[in-house]
């Protein structure tokens, strides 16, 4: 076991070298980590893409059950996530750390050990980035650079009245596993998909090639609060259909009864990291086989309305209300 000592030692420029050892050459990278800015070619043809995410240590994550290699390849794919949202394809990123004296020379070897295994599942490379000392919390910044053909991306704003509102995979498990990791819990699927999120990035592209979807999100801060950015942009509303929301196994053993507080949990928890679209209905019947392909499941969970209203369905045919929409924050709290 290290300690911060061999950290400091170490130095700035040394844990640039260490980190660099370890990184594989990158396709169309011209100048890597060693020079004052890294250099690349893009694809010709292309829109470059560029995201970026900042995780701070107790706002986005907590240390005593978060993992360094966990962390490291959540650090990624939240980031990678965004390019998804659009139908990119990711071809770069840059890493950012701002690191207290606390941190452990082993800690970080195993935060870029999770980082480049995620990086090498989606094909990203790692090309520059910075390091500093902190006296508060662990920070880690990351930007992602990706590309996709001008007539490829799919934006937040075209939803039209009409479309049906889509999502992969199922929603509420990051939630229910942050609640389970408070209350003490290490173990389980939803604990899992909270600590390590996969970034549906080959779903957003493959959906954007057939260009499916009128408009597209990643799920980051609830289903509503991203659902509204869509709705906001494409000046529309939406009615959800609670009886439609795909719910884990995991999730209805949880919650064998959808009750408010499931239903907030799944609308409103965040971090699921899933695809949230639209499609016209006539394109509805590509995406199942589109997706199957790839194993991930789909479900079409209601539709959007020329009325700029929006409203979640209860079984009953009845609208439901819910306190919680979505985590703000600025504010500090969930949006109400």
């Amino acid at each position: 076991m290290t300690d911060g000592n061999e950290l400091r030692n170490l130095g700035e420029f040394g844990l640039i070298d260490r980190i660099a050892q370890r990184l594989p050459a990158g396709a169309g990278v011209a100048l890597g980590i060693g020079d004052d800015a890294a250099a690349f070619a893009p694809a010709p043809g292309q829109l470059n893409l560029i995201t970026t995410d900042m995780l701070v240590e107790g706002i986005h994550f907590d240390l005593s059950y978060s993992d360094p290699l966990s962390l490291g390849k959540k650090a990624l794919s939240v980031n990678l996530s965004d390019i998804a949202a659009m139908g990119g394809k990711p071809r770069h990123y840059l890493l950012s750390l701002a690191i207290p004296p606390a941190i452990t020379l082993d800690f970080l070897d195993n935060l870029i050990s999770g980082m480049l295994s995620r990086a090498e599942q989606f094909g990203v490379h790692l090309i520059g980035g910075d390091t500093c000392s902190s006296s508060g919390p662990l920070v880690l910044n990351l930007t992602v650079l990706g590309e996709q053909s001008p007539d490829m991306l799919v934006r937040r704003s075209g939803a039209r009245p009409g479309d049906q509102i889509c999502v992969t995979g199922t929603v509420g498990d990051s939630a229910l596993g942050l609640r389970l990791l408070r209350q003490g819990g290490r173990k389980g699927d939803a604990i899992a998909r909270h600590l390590d999120p996969l970034p549906r990035v080959r779903e957003g592209l493959a959906l954007a090639e057939a260009a499916i979807p009128s408009s597209m999100i990643d799920l980051s801060d609830g289903l509503l609060a991203d659902l509204g950015h869509i709705l906001d942009l494409s000046a529309v509303g939406a009615r959800i259909y609670s009886e439609e929301l795909p719910l884990s196994d995991t999730f209805r053993k949880h919650f064998p009864l959808v009750t408010e507080e499931a239903l907030s949990l799944a609308l409103a928890g965040g971090e699921d990291y899933e695809l949230l679209f639209t499609a016209p209905p006539e394109k509805i019947p590509q995406i199942f086989p589109l997706l199957e392909k790839m194993g991930t499941p789909v479900s079409v969970i209601g539709t959007i309305t020329e009325e700029n209203t929006r409203a979640v369905i209860g079984s009953d045919g009845k609208e439901i209300s819910l306190d919680r929409k979505g985590y703000d924050h600025f504010s500090g709290r969930d949006k109400s």
